[in-house]
């Protein structure tokens, strides 16, 4: 008997004309973010809401027309719409505050981010984890502030895999395409045509067509390579993220870089900062070189000195392997056509990404070479970056390089549970308004013990009954039997105690060292399954399809929880994504995080476990680095990172397990009469306070507005006015330095005394060669610090300039006279560098003499 054809049929509702602008609401991901948004369409039916994975738009296509119907009768529903509504309503017409628009003018200003990957809601697939994810939050967190801001990404028709588990602790990748019509985007047209942009490549012109994704105030513009102009391979680009090999990466980065900047130019904006977030799209680099060359008929030094100037960068990831390196062979090749056409050199543009000098083109490098303002993404990071990227500023201190940093933040309404928004409007009303005011936060001791813990609980249970079913379908499919699903799940859903939950979910990568907690099986055994404070730990993530460590790492957790042993007391859960994301962060007592010291750059997920009142358990890297404050959580110190990986392995797990031994597991066990540990509340409303109003995306946003956005734009209008005369005497100035700096010299003229009375000075003289350049291109330095060992790693405590006194036969004398700032001992230390008044960071050339 032969299998009937199956045909794909789709019978569309008609929205009833009461509920017309549910459609609306479907069509601006402010839904990813708005819980009464997503609850309406929830109420009309869960089932369906469920199935389609809190898709608005695709419910809309499948609900049933009765139940809309039904809907557009019911007076509870109507009014509830009606509130949702004019919530939305309030806050498209709400405008920026006087923060935003002292900085950055609506009508002059606009910010451009360019990102590989943004992850608003599991319902837009287009993102694979935590750059993702940062980069939605930074969007929610510009609308939220009415910035004048723009995004602009590619459109993945599979986007990241969907991860399953089999029964042998396998990780199966697999992928699903999504058609335009079931995601929140419409095509953008210009005079009834739909926008289509070409990019020249190897022999052809690849077209993209242009999709719109509305961000409550803002837009985020999305390029897409399967059109009828491509053919199979170019239709292809933007398939997958992160899929293919070397050629594709590349090839979705100039689409990305080189095509995206072409949508912002087709659709006449202009943007006044442009924001580079990691190097993915750094080539937009080149294709505004090339604008600015054709616009102001300049060359490439003196139109690239006008592009950097408002352009930032920021590198996410002091991991190599987060780098996209190419070889010179594919660069030559993927580039050569758009160079030629463009009228840039190749051997220019690839000096702008080598590295080290060597032969292969490094995309950090290119956007670190292509902005002038460049940051990490905590403290920590910062200082990583400063020490990996050193060599674009070979001869300045890593600590005084021009790399800063910005610690990202979460966006609080995206991942704060509702139950906790609920109570916090009862509690502070005003609570949404004071995100970046820490001691507003201080409400939270105001709010009754028995209050909070009860919120949690309620969580948690949503949390367990969340990973029950979840179990149960997975090992339904891995043909499990049912005693096993029972033992594994009945340590969460037992009312007979309240066990401990500890979450670790993240992205499977070696450095991460998720079985690090594994170290001394035997002993954490024994506090799993201790019958008077049993503890479940809960794992989830997923490991790059190409990336057999992390895929092991899945199995080894997988054959662990299949022990009889640790059976329900060790979960691991299939298929992490932002729902699930929502789920364990708000219902598991502690997040833990365990990278390797210093290679998490930021790791914002246990920002947002702490909003809801989750207490951290991590290794003191990334942003726990500067969160915790030794009453808010715990804090793993890191061994020293020349000491041997094996033993600082050993060690800090032995800090990890006694840290749950002896501190975590006794104090959330410490109940006595009210049935919850007054101890543990007290630690967890601490974490709540202290680290919401801290590490939220609006801290995180406002602190680039302030230090990034503004200053570049400042420095962009500078650089671009008149025809870009000064981004033209700034590049003869570089050019004239760099010929010149090699054949500069510096030594002290005369002897420096070495002690002085506390109110007297010494006299400090230095004579330079200056190899043809004048004194006024160049500053000589003292710093000045406090029993300083004298080593060049960091700046003096104070610094006096000296002054230009003589010159005579080439030799120039420069001197001062330094008052002791300190008692005691203190070490001077004497250096010269380049310096022009147009310069964006004072040592961005990269040279420096000391004596």
């Amino acid at each position: 008997m032969h299998k009937a054809t199956e045909f794909r049929l789709e019978a569309h509702p008609l929205i009833p004309e009461a509920l017309e602008r549910l459609e609306e609401l479907a069509n601006d991901l402010f839904y990813s973010w708005d819980h009464g948004v997503r609850s309406l369409f929830a109420r009309i039916d869960l089932g369906l809401w469920q199935k389609v994975e809190h898709n608005p738009k695709l419910f809309l296509r499948r609900v049933a027309q009765d139940r809309l119907d039904e809907a557009s009768e019911d007076r509870a529903f109507l009014a509830e719409y009606r509130r949702v509504l004019s919530s939305y309503d309030a806050y498209l017409e709400a405008g920026p505050g006087p923060e935003v628009t002292e900085k950055l003018d609506p009508e002059q200003a606009l910010v451009a981010y360019f990102c590989a990957e943004f992850g608003f809601h599991e319902s837009f697939p287009i993102y694979s984890g935590g750059l993702g994810i940062l980069a939605g939050d930074h969007c929610k967190a510009a609308s939220d502030l009415a910035l004048p801001f723009v995004a602009v990404g590619l459109l993945y028709r599979q986007g990241y895999f969907i991860q399953s588990i089999d029964a042998h602790g396998q990780q199966i990748a697999r992928y699903q395409s999504h058609s335009s019509d079931e995601l929140p985007i419409t095509p953008v047209e210009i005079d009834g045509q739909v926008l289509k942009i070409s990019v020249p490549f190897p022999d052809r012109d690849v077209v993209a067509r242009v999709w719109e994704a509305r961000v409550g105030h803002i837009r985020l513009y999305l390029l897409d390579s399967n059109t009828e102009e491509n053919g199979p391979e170019d239709r292809d680009l933007t398939l997958q993220l992160y899929g293919g090999d070397e050629s594709t990466r590349i090839s979705q980065e100039m689409l990305l870089g080189i095509g995206g900047t072409r949508v912002l130019e087709a659709l006449d904006l202009k943007p006044t900062v442009w924001h580079i977030n990691e190097g993915h799209a750094a080539f937009q680099i080149l294709e505004r070189c090339r604008n600015t060359m054709m616009s102001s008929e300049l060359g490439f030094e003196a139109a690239l000195e006008a592009v950097a100037g408002a352009t930032l960068f920021t590198t996410h990831t002091p991991v190599p392997a987060g780098h996209d390196i190419f070889p010179r062979a594919l660069v030559h090749h993927a580039l050569g056509r758009y160079l030629e056409e463009a009228g840039l050199d190749f051997e220019g543009v690839f000096a702008l990404g080598a590295k080290d000098g060597g032969d292969s083109f490094n995309m950090t490098s290119l956007g670190l070479r292509g902005s002038r303002f460049h940051n990490g993404v905590s403290r920590i990071h910062g200082g990583v970056a400063s020490l990996m990227e050193g060599d674009i500023w070979p001869q300045v201190p890593p600590a005084e390089n021009p790399i800063g940093y910005i610690t990202n933040g979460v966006h609080v309404p995206t991942f704060l549970a509702p139950e906790w928004s609920s109570l916090f409007d009862i509690q502070a009303p005003t609570w949404k308004s004071e995100l970046r005011n820490p001691d507003f936060w201080e409400f939270i001791d105001q709010i009754p013990d028995y209050h909070y813990w009860s919120v949690h609980k309620a969580l948690k249970q949503q949390m367990g009954e969340y990973i029950v079913g979840r179990l149960k379908r997975q090992h339904k499919r891995n043909g499990t039997g049912h005693s096993v699903t029972d033992r594994m799940t009945r340590p969460l859903i037992s009312s007979e105690k309240d066990t401990l939950v500890i979450g670790f979910a993240r992205r499977f990568a070696t450095y991460k060292r998720a079985t690090l907690i594994f170290s001394d099986l035997e002993r954490l055994e024994r506090i799993l399954t201790n019958p008077d404070r049993p503890m479940v730990l809960v794992f989830a993530g997923k490991a790059h399809p190409k990336d057999k460590p992390g895929q092991q790492l899945i199995k080894v957790i997988h054959d662990l929880s299949m022990h009889p042993s640790l059976m329900g007391h060790l979960i691991l859960l299939e298929d992490y994504d932002q729902a699930m994301a929502r789920r364990l962060l708000s219902g598991v007592d502690v997040w833990l995080n365990t990278p390797e010291y210093p290679k998490e750059a930021s790791g914002t997920s246990g920002e947002k476990a702490a909003l809801n009142g989750a207490l951290n358990l991590s290794v003191l890297d990334g942003w726990w680095g500067e969160g915790y404050n030794g009453k808010n959580g715990w804090g793993i110190p890191p061994r020293d990172t020349e000491l041997d990986p094996e033993f600082r392995n050993e060690e800090e797990a032995r800090d990890l397990i006694d840290l749950i031994e002896f501190e975590v597991v006794p104090l959330y066990y410490e109940r006595a009469s009210q049935g919850f540990s007054k101890g543990w509340v007290k630690r967890s409303k601490a974490s709540m306070k202290s680290i919401t109003p801290r590490f939220n995306a609006q801290r995180m946003v406002m602190d680039y507005v302030n230090n990034y956005y503004q200053p570049a734009s400042s420095q962009g209008a500078l650089l671009m006015a008149d025809g870009c005369q000064v981004s033209i005497g700034l590049a003869d100035w570089k050019a004239r330095v760099r010929q010149a700096w090699p054949g500069v010299e510096l030594r002290v003229v005369g002897c420096v005394k070495s002690s002085c009375p506390h109110d007297g000075a010494v006299e400090l003289r230095v004579e330079a060669g200056l190899n043809g350049l004048s004194a006024d291109d160049v500053r000589v330095e003292c710093l000045v610090s406090p029993q300083c060992t004298g080593t060049h790693d960091s700046p003096g405590a104070d610094s006096f300039f000296l002054d230009q006194e003589s010159e005579a036969e080439g030799r120039t004398v420069f001197a001062t006279r330094v008052q002791p700032p300190y008692p005691g001992l203190q070490t001077l230390r004497l250096r010269m560098y380049p310096y022009h008044e147009s310069l964006t960071h004072p040592l961005e050339m990269g040279a420096m003499l000391w004596v």
